[in-house]
């Protein structure tokens, strides 16, 4: 019974010891990562880059953050389309929610500083689930187009030292 228990309690350390190895995703949205400079905002508007994926638009755009912070997210809602500020903030409270919740798909795949803007473009409240499905999508085509441009700008590269 004893050498069992031993090698039971043997077997349970180094499974403990292995969760401290993984890697742990925070899955918070703190103030540190909400996008809120109005230099970035304009820097967006003019400079930025656009993915859609209908009812959610992303611009994004490469950033010089002096945090340790490497994404700086924000979401708005269109007056235009919701008068209601209270439905207003029922979409940007589950765009916040999706994007808290999946923002591991970019912060794990991309090693630059990104502002990322998530436009809410649909005329219809939506339900919450489909805005989670749509986030996961729009975010992993972003990490794939983020990708490409680092390939294609380490090509540009090898091709001008040669």
């Amino acid at each position: 019974m004893t050498t069992k228990n031993t090698e039971l309690n043997s077997i349970f350390a180094g499974v403990s010891q292995l969760k401290i190895v993984e890697k742990k995703t925070n899955f918070t949205y703190a103030r540190a990562e909400k996008l809120k400079s109005r230099k970035l905002f304009e820097q967006l508007f003019a400079e930025g880059k656009s993915i859609a994926n209908y009812p959610l638009r992303l611009i994004y755009v490469k950033t010089a953050l002096k945090e340790a912070i490497p994404i700086k997210a924000g979401v708005t809602v269109s007056k235009r389309n919701f008068k209601s500020a209270v439905k207003r903030n029922r979409i940007k409270r589950s765009l916040r929610e999706a994007y808290r919740r999946n923002k591991s798909i970019v912060i794990n795949n991309s090693n630059d500083n990104y502002a990322l803007l998530f436009l809410y473009l649909g005329k219809e409240m939506p339900k919450s689930t489909d805005v989670e499905l749509r986030m996961i999508s729009l975010l992993e085509k972003f990490t794939k187009k983020i990708g490409e441009e680092i390939a294609d700008s380490t090509s540009v590269e090898n091709n001008l030292k040669s």
